[in-house]
């Protein structure tokens, strides 16, 4: 298959899902606006609950929009997916809140429903899932603020999104008034059954079957820039295959049913499958206890996942530029690429605060004796006797160093968000075209 009919049948693939995506966030409005027995009510009310049909169809959707089916994510990246996870959350939550003020200004006599003590079963339903909705975008937007830790997050995360679509549908069954045939409480249900079905698949189908393919950790590595390597290596089965870029979401020394996984990239080549490596930088909660973690350890991996890959995108060769530990991805495929004896040019640009954050340092001098690769380090602090780039990773400094040819090559870039932010500009500024440029970024929150 050549490199053309690989991008159009991605293309074809993002395509129908994201048809299918709005096909099933609008069934739910077409049930319950079609073949009624009832009259219509006025157009503002009509349009309110038809807002509140789709936020709560949206949210329902978030299931399977988390659940880590990779032929769905496999036309966009993982990282997309859960960004796109993110955005419509909020614009579901302000549907929902738009469902009620209509219908309080249109409907003034409707502000009474907010009364707890006087207001029906329906309405105390209905305040609740707007709550939960709003407390989980609360918690997720402002988790840092919040110092929330990664895994408290995780575990209110899932209760919340769970008690807002079941208050919800609670309050669609009580009121009654759209799904009061038959064949609409048939698909009503059906719907449900399907959320509760993906609930089900995420935290216990997936995780029995991480139990068939266990891990343990092997060797516990010290890198620079407080970083550790962890080394696993397969128990009874052969191992895993991924793409060098791509990650998976680690679960250490915890049963496979444990909600504390969490996402990291592969560090190691892709072509040694019975050894897989994650190189983890100590940024709070978890990733502080990772030097700590002793060999022996069980682990379990759920992968491999994302579209960061140059096995993904051929190009006449690869530019690399990271940014602290978003040197990891770079690394498995620069090591995959030597592994393989690729003869082609390539070039990584490493930026980091000093030199005692250069990860990796030490084997990244021995690589352009194994492939033909030229780096560039670009230290913000360099040390007197420094002779490279200082600074930020800029236009210029891109400029001084990018092949001549900026169209033939294919860009990946990882780092802080900032950074990467800045690269992309800075690479576009100098002619590269955004579609050769490719980012991995994990701000899930």
């Amino acid at each position: 298959m050549t490199g053309y009919d690989t991008r159009r049948r991605r293309m074809l693939g993002g395509a129908f899902w994201l048809a299918l995506y709005v096909g099933l966030f609008l069934l739910p409005l077409a049930i319950a606006f079609t073949y009624r027995d009832h009259p219509r009510r006025a157009f503002w009310t009509e349009f309110s609950v038809a807002l509140g049909f789709v936020a709560l169809a949206m949210m329902g959707l978030q299931f399977a929009v988390t659940a880590r089916f990779r032929n769905v994510a496999a036309p966009y990246g993982i990282d997309i997916i859960l960004r796109f996870h993110k955005q419509i959350s909020i614009v579901a939550g302000a549907l929902m809140l738009a469902h009620p003020i209509i219908l309080f200004v249109t409907r003034p006599e409707t502000i009474e429903l907010l009364n707890p003590l006087t207001a029906p079963w329906r309405a105390r339903f209905a305040v609740a899932a707007t709550v939960a909705v709003l407390a989980l975008i609360g918690i997720s937007v402002w988790r840092r603020r919040l110092r929330l830790p990664y895994e408290a997050w995780r575990l209110a995360h899932g209760l919340l999104a769970t008690a807002a679509v079941a208050f919800a549908l609670t309050h669609v069954e009580l009121v009654g008034w759209y799904v009061d045939l038959p064949w609409k409480r048939a698909l009503w249900a059906a719907m449900a059954l399907a959320v509760i079905g993906l609930l089900i698949y995420v935290r216990f189908v997936v995780p029995a079957l991480l139990l068939r393919q266990p891990w343990v950790v092997d060797q516990v590595v010290p890198e620079r820039g407080r970083a550790w390597t962890l080394v696993l290596r397969p128990v009874g089965h052969p191992g895993m295959r991924f793409a060098p870029g791509q990650f998976a979401w680690l679960t250490l020394g915890r049963s496979a049913f444990a909600v504390e996984d969490h996402p990291f990239s592969f560090s190691s080549s892709a072509m040694d499958n019975e050894r897989i490596a994650f190189t983890i930088k100590n940024a709070g909660d978890f990733t502080r206890t990772v030097g700590a973690v002793a060999p022996g350890t069980a682990a379990y991996v759920e992968g491999p996942h994302g579209a960061f890959s140059i096995d993904r995108y051929d190009g006449n060769g690869y530019v690399f530029v990271a940014g602290g530990v978003g040197i990891t991805p770079m690394m498995s495929m620069m090591r995959t690429l030597a592994d393989r004896g690729d003869a082609r040019q390539h070039l990584l640009i490493y930026g980091a605060p000093s030199m005692d954050d250069l990860t990796f340092m030490e084997e990244l001098e021995a690589l352009p004796d194994r492939m033909r690769l030229h780096i560039v380090q670009v230290l913000a602090s360099p040390p007197p006797d420094w002779r490279g780039e200082t600074g930020l990773i800029d236009a210029t400094v891109l400029g001084r160093h990018l092949p001549a040819d900026r169209t033939a090559h294919k860009y990946f870039v990882c780092g802080p968000p900032d950074m990467m932010d800045a690269v992309e500009r800075a690479l576009r500024r100098t002619g590269v075209p955004w579609e050769n440029i490719y980012t991995e970024r994990f701000n899930l929150v």
